[in-house]
């Protein structure tokens, strides 16, 4: 760690948080009077992209995408690893609009929280796994009827670059139930904004984004081998852009109630 990263390191997250603080509050006087996708479009996308702005201008990160060509025209359950904050930032703000599970907890927050309760989130109770699961479906199924993208992270938690977490099948079962495809990506953020410490890494991230994955049938059967397809198509791609080690790769305990 040198010392210039540690300081520009420092003014990132002194200039991401006040941002922060200030585009809430602005958001929250302003979003409430505002339609659905024009408030998700003040209060996320164009928040998250002064976030990436700032991580290229102030880390050095820079990100290419691939596969752009195989996102659908009709939104649906996206299917992600989950490394670092980063992918949240770039997600939220490259799909629109989008929702994406987190804890209840956060929307009590003084304006960050509150802001975040006009997206339409599915906010669960992670102390309460099996109504968890039940908000995700029931949730998730109505914002995809209204044309809304559901973002799961089905690792459940951050996992530490060079390895992969058991994928839970909550996001495969939307998907089917609601009769549509996984959209799954992959990427390599954590290579660059590691999951420990607050020193980040310069460096290009790259995002593959695959062909939609449609279920074979119905049924629990069906989802589990959607889920399957998912998660062994998101650990050949991470294999194939240096992320993983080739064969087989030791899963880390993961929170899959937070799917």
């Amino acid at each position: 760690m040198s010392i210039l990263q540690a300081i520009r390191s420092f003014l990132f997250y002194l200039l991401l948080g006040t941002s922060s603080l200030l585009w809430c509050t602005l958001s929250f006087f302003i979003a409430p009077f505002l339609p659905f996708r024009a408030r998700y479009r003040f209060i996320n996308v164009y928040w998250c992209r002064c976030a990436l702005w700032l991580s290229k201008v102030f880390l050095g990160i820079r990100y290419e995408v691939k596969g752009a060509e195989n996102v659908p025209d009709r939104p649906c359950v996206i299917q992600s690893n989950h490394q670092s904050t980063w992918e949240t930032f770039f997600l939220s703000a490259y799909f629109e609009p989008l929702s994406q599970v987190l804890k209840r907890e956060l929307l009590f927050v003084p304006f960050f929280g509150w802001a975040m309760a006009m997206l339409r989130p599915i906010a669960i109770d992670r102390d309460n796994p099996k109504l968890a699961l039940k908000q995700v479906a029931k949730k998730g199924d109505e914002l995809l009827r209204d044309n809304t993208w559901v973002l799961i992270f089905p690792e459940g938690t951050r996992v530490p670059y060079g390895t992969v977490g058991k994928f839970s099948r909550s996001g495969s079962a939307l998907a089917v139930n609601a009769n549509l495809p996984v959209l799954p990506i992959a990427h390599n953020a954590g290579k660059f904004w590691p999951k420990a410490g607050w020193i980040r890494k310069p460096g290009v991230i790259t995002v593959v984004i695959g062909a939609p994955m449609y279920a074979e049938g119905t049924g629990p059967r069906a989802i589990a081998e959607l889920n399957d397809r998912v998660q062994a198509w998101n650990e050949q791609t991470q294999r194939e852009m240096g992320s993983l080690p080739p064969g087989p790769v030791a899963e880390v305990p993961t929170e899959q109630a937070a799917v």
